[in-house]
């Protein structure tokens, strides 16, 4: 694939200077990282090496220790920075613990500039915070969005609202069965069984996967989780539920988004309102086609909507933004944002009616609240999707 994504021109930048950490690429499975990367090996105006641990084998310390010495001896012999890139480097035992002691122990060696990626960001994630805290700077690779699907694949607004982000699958979407596939078996299947199931502590993995498969039916919808026991077999109790609603979530999958409330803790087991990452996880998983899904107005509303939240999570970071959705009675508003004291209500139609009377009592509480109309009579769907939310967030 020749298109970039902007995280390469990033990356490119980055690594074409001197840097004081390791840079570190995650996110989703099928989004591109190992792309990005062999794309700055290419573009990049020093010598790269580039390994991947997805062996057939298991890899310990001595093949990242071998790869680190090529690097120097590349270094070494060119006389020039030398950039060293591991992909899938979860596979390898101990691969934190090692990479932080050649990184501690670097003082005497060539200027080695390292970019890791892994398919598994639970276990990536786990290594970096336990072996190489203070060390390493994170890179987020989301799922595609609309402007992208569009450049690269020329999609419209609604096929990418029906398909989602994953490049892979682009080449199926003429033969929707086919598409449905290999969205199912290659990639959620995949990020379950691999990521999820054997990264974690799973006490239920059957429920697990129902949980995700509950989700995927009712994107956007807030459900409380005495509903949810009620649809699982052996749900065992809400502590569990949302447990597992958080390992989806770190795995790019699926998020309970929480209800929103100023000045005081949140209320534990509320309703969590359901956002797929990506709606291409929903749709593999239903009946209905494109044709049927655009003829829905409700469904097509749900989607839309379940677009909007994606668009959220995937893109503002969650270290300074929270998203949030707000309920009062018969008053609700699809999604909240807030950065320290500052407040967004985000109200979606995907028709050319509909009263907007939440987002009216939501910012009658909340007086300080900015509000977003996005859909029919606010902000084009187009327009929302082809900018990050920081821009509407003035």
């Amino acid at each position: 694939m020749t298109y970039k994504r902007s995280l390469y021109e990033t990356l490119c930048a980055t690594l074409s200077r001197p840097t004081p950490v390791i840079h570190v690429i995650i996110g989703p499975r099928q989004v591109g990282k190992t792309t990005i990367a062999l794309q700055i090996q290419e573009n990049i105006r020093i010598p790269g090496i580039y390994a991947s641990a997805d062996s057939p084998l298991p890899l310990d310390a001595a093949w990242i220790e071998t790869q680190w010495r090529r690097a120097v001896a590349e270094a070494s012999s060119s006389g020039t920075p030398v950039l060293l890139i591991l992909d899938e480097l979860q596979k390898v035992r101990g691969w934190s613990e090692t990479l932080k002691f050649l990184w501690d122990n670097r003082a005497a060696a060539p200027d080695i500039r390292v970019l890791i990626l892994g398919s598994s960001a639970l276990m990536m994630q786990e290594g970096l915070t336990e072996s190489l805290a203070g060390r390493f700077f994170l890179h987020r690779c989301s799922h595609w969005g609309y402007q992208e699907c569009h450049a690269a694949f020329g999609w419209s607004l609604e096929q990418w609202v029906f398909f989602g982000g994953y490049p892979g699958a682009a080449a199926f979407t003429e033969n929707e069965t086919d598409w449905k596939r290999y969205i199912t078996d290659s990639l959620i299947e995949t990020v379950l069984a691999r990521d999820v199931l054997q990264m974690s502590k799973v006490a239920k993995p059957v429920l697990l996967r129902h949980l995700f498969a509950l989700a995927a039916t009712l994107p956007a919808q807030s459900v409380s989780y005495t509903k949810m026991l009620g649809q699982l077999h052996d749900a065992g109790n809400t502590t569990t539920l949302a447990h597992y609603l958080k390992l989806l979530e770190s795995a790019f999958l699926a998020s309970g988004l929480e209800l929103f409330s100023q000045g005081v803790q949140r209320k534990r087991g509320s309703s969590p309102k359901l956002v797929l990452w990506n709606n291409a996880l929903v749709n593999a998983l239903s009946t209905r086609s494109f044709a049927d899904s655009l003829a829905d107005t409700i469904w097509w509303g749900r989607l839309v909507e379940n677009a909007v939240g994606a668009h959220l999570c995937n893109t503002l970071n969650s270290v300074e933004y929270s998203v949030t959705y707000w309920r009062e009675g018969g008053h609700e508003v699809d999604y909240v944002i807030s950065r320290g004291r500052d407040i967004w209500g985000i109200e979606v139609k995907s028709g050319s009616s509909g009263r907007i009377s939440g987002l009216s009592r939501f910012r009658s509480r909340y007086r300080e609240a900015r509000a977003l109309l996005v859909g029919a009579h606010g902000i084009p769907l187009e327009d929302f999707f082809s900018k990050p939310v920081t821009a509407w967030l003035v």
